[in-house]
């Protein structure tokens, strides 16, 4: 019998600004390091003046440096009503 390792997917909000509205989340095999080593660069670029991005800048960053980690960009979530 073969064992296979599954790899914990989790949901991750993400801050980047003070605006609670302009946080996004991402479904993703990556850990929380992982992610802030790619989008803390790019933030701090924008906030010291030099480079402006969206969220979906930072997604294809995050995609780009691990293309084959799963990263699945969340807008909202669908909901269920019972």
């Amino acid at each position: 019998m073969q064992i296979t390792k599954t790899k914990t997917m989790k949901v991750f909000r993400v801050n980047t600004t003070a605006y609670k509205e302009e946080d996004f989340f991402i479904l993703t095999t990556l850990t929380e390091e992982e992610i802030v080593e790619v989008i803390k660069p790019i933030v701090q670029e924008e906030r010291f003046g030099r480079d402006e991005y969206d969220n979906e800048d930072l997604i294809n960053a995050l995609q780009e440096r691990y293309p084959r980690k799963k990263i699945e960009f969340i807008t909202e979530f669908e909901l269920i009503t019972i």
